[in-house]
């Protein structure tokens, strides 16, 4: 049980330090001129993610949840999932946001996993969500809240793809 709430605050704190380098990177692609289209489902985004994790936190606490190999599977989906993700956003550098925001004239990022994939963070993002469920024994929290990010990822993903190509 205490390491389910270990595990939670880890994650809130890597939550937190994204933020701050978001927060950096927007500031400075405001300075460059980025525009900031208008997304309906950003608020949306921005309480289900943190609210995930948290639910699922509250239904480790209700079931007990001990370590087992699906804590430990978790534990090694988490690592990989938090890799992809440092790697996209190591490759977008100052364009990496929590906001699409646009910046005209600059060419999309094809290196990195995006050599491989369009979207490597939100597959980083639903291995996390994944990842998370399994770590908390949060196999109600877990699916649900997984299936109705991921909803709003694919959203987010067709906005993105629009305001890009609108450049």
């Amino acid at each position: 049980m205490k390491i389910q709430m270990f595990t939670l605050a880890v994650i809130f704190g890597l939550m937190l330090a994204e933020w701050r380098v978001s927060d950096r990177h927007e500031a400075r692609l405001t300075e460059l001129g980025a525009t900031d289209p208008p997304e309906p489902q950003y608020s949306l985004m921005a309480a289900a993610y943190p609210l995930a994790f948290l639910l699922m936190g509250v239904e480790a606490l209700w079931r007990h949840a001990g370590i087992g190999g699906a804590f430990v599977s978790g534990v090694l989906l988490f690592i990989a999932a938090k890799a992809l993700k440092y790697w996209a956003i190591g490759s977008l550098g100052e364009r990496w946001t929590f906001r699409v925001r646009v910046l005209r004239g600059a060419p999309l990022v094809t290196n990195g996993p995006y050599q491989y994939v369009a979207h490597p963070n939100y597959i980083a993002v639903a291995g996390e969500l994944v990842a998370a469920s399994m770590m908390m024994g949060a196999f109600i929290a877990g699916p649900v809240m997984t299936g109705v990010f991921c909803v709003l990822m694919w959203r987010r993903i067709q906005f993105e793809e629009r305001a890009l190509a609108a450049q």
